[in-house]
This record gives C-alpha cells, structure tokens and sequence, in this order.
C-alpha cells in the first residue's frame, strides 16, 4: 500500500458549454457537443502529431463531485451499484476519461466533440485512442447490457454534484 499521497497537476482546462451538472450528457458518445481544451504553455510541445489521430481519451478531474459514495444509483438504472460498477464522478478519487473525436489543434488549443465534462474541468492528460489497443472482441458490459439498447437516459441530473 502506498502510504504517501500521490499529487497530480493539472496540464490545462476544459472549456465546455456546460456549467452545471443538471442537463450534462452522461456520456461523450451520447454527446454532439463541442469542447476545447486550453492546454498550459509547457505542455504544448506534448501535442507533436496528436492530429494524426482521430479521436483522444481525455483523463480529467471531477472537480465539483460530491464526495465519495460506494453504492450509488447511476443515471441508466434505478438500482444501486457498488461505485466501482459504474460511472459514477462520485468515487475514491474523482478521475473521469471520456474519448472524443479530435476536431482541430491550435496551439495550445484542442477542439473536440463530444464534450460531457463541465466547463472549468481540470485536465490531468491526454492519450490517442488507438482502436487495436482500446477496443476488445467479446467483452461485456454487465448490468448496463439491458439498458444499452433501450432509448438511453442522455443527460444528467445533479444527484453528483457537490
């Protein structure tokens, strides 16, 4: 066990039309919104042929989540779960990813879709989605099977926000 806290910084901010959590899309591939991420100046020169690819997975922190809950009853059921089978920006450590489609770099700036983040979102990385490492044949998606293929709960509430 690591008996030393571990401390992040954040490398930029995102920017989002999004400013409360009520209304906020649940998921990045249920979202057509736009983003930008506004990447701090000494971390620019990490963005060398990210345009190469066409989408990112953004590791962020849920900057405004309540605190930690271990059972929660996520947006798509009415059910608790334990925090680690969902997710849930209420956890241990309030990490989010979502993959987006890269749009446009400029500078320091990133423009993306599918934005489910809100505005003022801390950003702890960056990493290219690589299909052949991301993706996987048969896997599941446990208790959310049923859910997937209904008409999707799009859009959050503020039951996590703090």
């Amino acid at each position: 066990m690591i008996s030393e806290p571990i401390m992040l910084e954040p490398i930029g901010v995102i920017r989002t039309e999004f400013h409360t959590s009520s209304g906020l899309p649940i998921q990045a591939s249920m979202s057509d919104a736009e983003g930008i991420v506004e990447l701090y100046p000494s971390f620019v020169e990490g963005l060398a042929t990210l345009e190469q690819f066409s989408h990112v997975i953004l590791i962020y922190w849920f900057h405004r989540a309540r605190p930690v809950d271990l059972t929660v009853v996520p947006y798509m059921d009415t059910q608790p779960h334990g925090v680690f089978a969902t997710r849930s920006p209420s956890r241990p450590n309030s990490i989010g990813l979502s993959t987006v489609e890269l749009l446009e770099i400029d500078g320091p700036l990133v423009r993306f879709r599918g934005a489910d983040m809100l505005d003022g979102t801390p950003l702890l990385d960056i990493k290219p989605f690589v299909p052949e490492f991301d993706n996987r044949e048969g896997s599941s998606s446990g208790w959310l099977t049923e859910y997937l293929h209904k008409t999707p709960r799009k859009f959050s509430d503020d039951r996590f926000e703090a």
